[in-house]
């Protein structure tokens, strides 16, 4: 297979990684209600309503909270994405050492944020989601193994 096509197709799905990861973040940090992006799941876990869970006295200014939450987890988000796609444009990839760390972060990432999702949000939709950049990485693995072999033999 041709090396540019090998080496495209490495570095491109990781900065679609990061690029998603830094639109989410922006999500998270601009909505005014951010646990109603995937009401659905947060209702389940809670098993109660928000609208139920808000009206009581006490509860009154948990929203303020919880929005302070989402927007803290919104700004790594933010901020990772934005360091895999400027680590991602800088290197290009263009050695092994430089794919293979990363790949290894992203794929310790990828475990935890599978175990956290089926076991705190199964019904989320952002299990589909990490489903579709799972390939994404999936592709890039598939290409630097293939990119380091190239190039392991042509040494």
């Amino acid at each position: 297979m041709d090396s540019k096509l090998l080496h495209n197709l490495t570095w491109i799905p990781l900065f679609v990684i990061g690029l998603f990861g830094a639109v989410l973040g922006v999500f998270w940090l601009m909505a005014d209600e951010p646990w109603l992006l995937d009401r659905a799941a947060n209702e389940s876990t809670l098993g109660i309503t928000f609208s139920e869970l808000f009206e009581t006295e006490i509860n009154q200014t948990l929203p303020d909270y919880i929005a302070m939450v989402y927007r803290f987890s919104g700004l790594w988000l933010l901020g990772f994405g934005a360091m895999v796609c400027t680590y991602v444009l800088i290197t290009f990839l263009g050695t092994p050492r430089s794919r293979n760390n990363l790949l290894i972060v992203l794929g310790a990432l990828f475990v935890v944020l599978f175990y956290m999702e089926y076991t705190l949000i199964a019904r989320s939709f952002f299990v589909n989601l990490t489903y579709g950049l799972l390939a994404l990485y999936l592709i890039s693995v598939w290409a630097t193994l293939r990119l380091n072999k190239e190039e392991e033999g042509a040494r």
